[in-house]
């Protein structure tokens, strides 16, 4: 199996930075999307930008000019730098990936989440 390990949430003021990192571990042998979902209280989870292995990336547009994602395929982490944080970017914040890991000799696909991280911005 594939586990994500997220890092780097935490309370920053109106206007502050922060960057949350994800990597992924395990018998991989292929990542093809790795992204970032957010879920706040009351409310469905949402996908915030993804980033696929050729490089392309998506964002909702809420966070585009504010936020940049990007992979170091090599690690099999992706990386979440978020800018001008706003009240309304408090959220749980969960990492994503799919693609394909081993067992011996064969091959399965993969759908991965992480445990999430808090980030909670004040205003």
């Amino acid at each position: 199996q594939v586990q994500l390990v997220e890092s780097g949430g935490g309370l920053v003021q109106a206007g502050g930075s922060l960057r949350l990192s994800c990597a992924a571990s395990g018998s991989i042998s292929r990542v093809n999307a790795m992204g970032w979902y957010r879920q706040a209280p009351g409310k469905q989870r949402e996908l915030v930008a993804t980033a696929a292995s050729g490089g392309r990336t998506n964002y909702v547009d809420s966070v585009k000019g504010r936020f940049t994602i990007s992979r170091d395929n090599a690690r099999n982490t992706v990386h979440l730098q978020m800018n001008s944080l706003k009240p309304e970017d408090t959220a749980v914040y969960y990492c994503n990936a799919d693609g394909q890991y081993y067992r011996g000799t064969l091959y399965y696909p993969f759908y991965s989440w992480g445990q999430g991280t808090q980030v909670t911005v004040s205003s």
